[in-house]
């Protein structure tokens, strides 16, 4: 009877190990085969999951406009004086919502090009007015339907995981010809993927040729998105700080009279780009931008929530599951002899013209597919994992333990 029992108690202590060991085994024999997985469901090629979303996105994206309305004109030409605004919106179009066009693929370089077609539907529910309430809306909207952003070549990945969707040219090229050294090349992906196993100490790089430039992210929180853990990636404020507080952005200062010697910060001059017209870039009412250029501009209150940039990154595919885009446009207004309202100016004015929120977020379909065919699993299998682990390693103490207090008792 003794014996019976302590060969039982050996039996179950033997199990207890057997699953300790087979869950300690599963947890990198498990990760080997979701990391197998993922490298090939991420390719750029048809059949996998990155694919399927890459030529046409389940995300329904938005972009939202206010235009910066001036209250004060005749005593801005007058004076000098500070300008006043106020923002009218927002007028909300869907965009984004066409597949991409003209998809070529090289199996030798391992690339793939295409066109991304440009539309817009406005969206009268989710607007402040009409199309007819400003001109300035009315001529956006014609700007951008029919028109086309590319050629992109980007790789896909397919010999090398780590490249997947980063852009090798950009309508043939790989640097824009706007900017002097590096500060010219064309970094990272197009911000919608990125090469997957992204960690919080990578820095996202992509480019985005609204702004004219590459640029990038830094890791700012862990977010809950529909049930997927994400990363949310932050555009800094040093991303556009001058080459004194970021020695990096110093080939982006291409004049020093209106960057008062390159101090001036929180604002790009992308005229190069725009066929030399005074345009400039900034994150919404002038947000982490320098004193002296929201000094002259009266009305604006920049908000950290409301006005800045991020990207929500599931860490495992680099998906990008969820976006905000958000970008001011200005022009510089200076004195000008031959310009009857701008002649008595006595000062130069970076003036906002209007500011966007480009928006993203996966579908509540989406996301359930996500769920089940990617973070679903890998849930499921790091459950069984701890749990042979845990339950094994329970039994061989109990088991050994009442082993050894039987074994005790005998020797007694």
């Amino acid at each position: 009877m003794g014996c019976d029992r302590n060969c039982g108690l050996i039996a179950g202590a033997v199990i207890g190990a057997v699953l300790a060991v087979f869950g300690g085994i599963l947890m990198p024999v498990g990760d080997m085969l979701i990391e197998r997985t993922i490298k090939k469901e991420v390719v750029l090629e048809e059949g996998t999951i990155a694919y399927q979303n890459w030529v046409k996105t389940g995300t329904e994206v938005y972009r939202q406009f206010w235009i910066y309305d001036v209250q004060n004109p005749q005593e801005v030409v007058a004076n000098s004086s500070k300008i006043k605004v106020k923002q009218r919106g927002p007028y909300t179009y869907r965009v984004r919502y066409l597949a991409k066009k003209n998809i070529t693929h090289d199996p030798e370089n391992h690339t793939v090009s295409f066109l991304q077609p440009n539309a817009a539907i406005f969206e009268p529910s989710l607007s402040a007015g009409t199309e007819n309430d400003t001109w300035t809306v009315l001529n956006l909207a014609v700007a951008y339907n029919n028109t086309a952003d590319g050629v992109y070549t980007v790789f896909s990945g397919k010999d090398n995981i780590s490249q997947v969707a980063i852009i090798d040219t950009y309508k043939g090229k790989k640097n824009l010809s706007y900017w002097p050294s590096y500060c010219d090349m064309i970094n990272g992906t197009d911000a919608a993927s990125f090469p997957p196993f992204v960690e919080k100490t990578r820095v996202l790089r992509f480019f985005s040729s609204d702004i004219c430039r590459s640029i990038y992210a830094v890791f700012g929180a862990e977010i809950n998105l529909k049930g997927i853990p994400v990363y949310r990636f932050v555009l800094p404020s040093m991303a556009f700080a001058s080459p004194l507080q970021n020695p990096d952005n110093h080939c982006f200062c291409t004049e020093t009279v209106i960057s008062n010697n390159c101090t001036s910060y929180g604002v790009l001059d992308i005229g190069r780009c725009k066929e030399g017209k005074p345009v400039y870039i900034s994150l919404p009412h002038f947000l982490h931008a320098s004193p002296d250029i929201a000094e002259p501009i009266e009305g604006l209150t920049p908000n950290e929530d409301e006005h800045s940039t991020y990207l929500d990154v599931e860490p495992i595919t680099g998906f990008t599951l969820r976006f905000a885009k958000r970008l001011q446009i200005n022009i510089l207004v200076k004195p000008a002899k031959k310009i009857e309202a701008l002649k008595g100016l006595k000062r130069n004015y970076i003036v906002p013209i209007l500011w966007l929120n480009e928006t993203g977020t996966i579908g509540d379909e989406k996301a359930e597919m996500f769920r089940k065919r990617v973070t679903g699993k890998i849930n499921l299998l790091g459950l069984v994992e701890i749990t042979l682990l845990s339950v094994g390693v329970v039994m061989f103490v109990a088991f050994m333990i009442s082993y050894c207090a039987c074994r005790s008792k005998k020797v007694k």
